[in-house]
This record gives C-alpha cells, structure tokens and sequence, in this order.
C-alpha cells in the first residue's frame, strides 16, 4: 500500500500554523511513517503536485498568487484544510480590508521609504481588493481555527484525516484560541 501524500501551503499570514506544525516534534516521525510530504515551505518543491491527499493551508487569499495558487491546490487536493485563523477568517490579513488597497500601498511603499518610494511592479504580487479567507474562493472540507492551532491539534487533524476519520475539531479548539 502506498503513502498518503500531504502537503502545507503557505499563503498570507504569519506562519504560526507552520511552526506549530514543526512543533509536534518526534511525533512528525509517526505522520512521515504514514505520508510523505510532497510540497511545503518547508520542503523544496516548486510547483504544487498532482493527487495530493491531504493539503493544510495557512494564510488568508491576499493577492493574485494567493488566489491562483489556491484554485490549483484545490483542484489537486482530495482534503482540503483551513488552517488557523487567517485561513478559517481572514484574521489579520482581513484587517487591511477597511483601508484600500491604494492606501497599503502608499502606506509600505511611499510614507515609510527614505530611499527610492514607489508600488513595485515585480517581484511583490499585486494584491486584491480584499484580503478574504479561503472558503471564499474555493470547498474546503476542514475548518481548523486558532491563532495558531496547537500542535497537538493540528497532529489530531491530520492523523484523524489520515486514519480516514472526520476529526471533531471543536474538541481541541475554538476560534481566537
């Protein structure tokens, strides 16, 4: 029988999810047994793969890349997982809904700049009118708030996913735990 194959994406937010991910410590070793990690920040794969079994994403959908990167995920992922607050809410992200975007950019790019002020047109993607969470976009089959989740939560969700299981997340967290 061959591995299940998880991956994390990594969108707008903070990476909290992503170190309490790390932070299940030894017990990695027991989701490496049953999956292989083929696509993360925390892996060197450039490009999302086909027939992924089980996707966590943290971060909010911000930009263009955000929004692109997440159709991709979805249309490649059996389980798809919001992961922490930013995913589940927009969270933080969210809060620059109220400003526009002229007035980020003028913000980050024109009033606090000493040297060269002006909207980079590379490199930085552009961003969308509104940061918004990722059930906005696309399905999204597990809901996993926290700011971050555990990692004693985030451990119960994938191996709950991984055993086939639905996992009972309001018995290990709440939104703005």
């Amino acid at each position: 029988m061959s591995k299940a194959r998880i991956a994390t994406v990594w969108l707008d937010g903070c990476s909290g999810c992503h170190m309490s991910f790390l932070d299940m410590d030894e017990r990695l070793l027991d989701i490496a047994a049953a999956a292989d990690l083929v696509y993360s920040p925390l892996v060197d794969a450039k490009e999302f793969p086909e027939n992924v079994d089980l996707t966590l994403v943290e971060g909010a959908v911000s930009s263009e890349e955000d929004l692109h990167k997440i159709k991709i995920v979805r249309e490649r992922t059996k389980i798809l997982v919001s992961l922490g607050d930013c995913a589940v809410t927009a969270n933080v992200p969210g809060m620059r809904n109220s400003f526009g975007v002229k007035a980020v950019y003028d913000r980050a790019y024109r009033e606090n700049v000493t040297f060269d002020p002006g909207i980079p047109n590379q490199v930085v993607p552009a961003l969308l009118p509104t940061s918004r969470p990722v059930h906005e976009f696309v399905n999204v089959d597990v809901f996993v708030p926290g700011c971050p989740p555990s990692a004693d939560t985030i451990h119960y969700v994938v191996t709950e996913l991984l055993a086939g299981r639905n996992p009972d997340v309001g018995l290990k967290t709440r939104f703005g735990s």
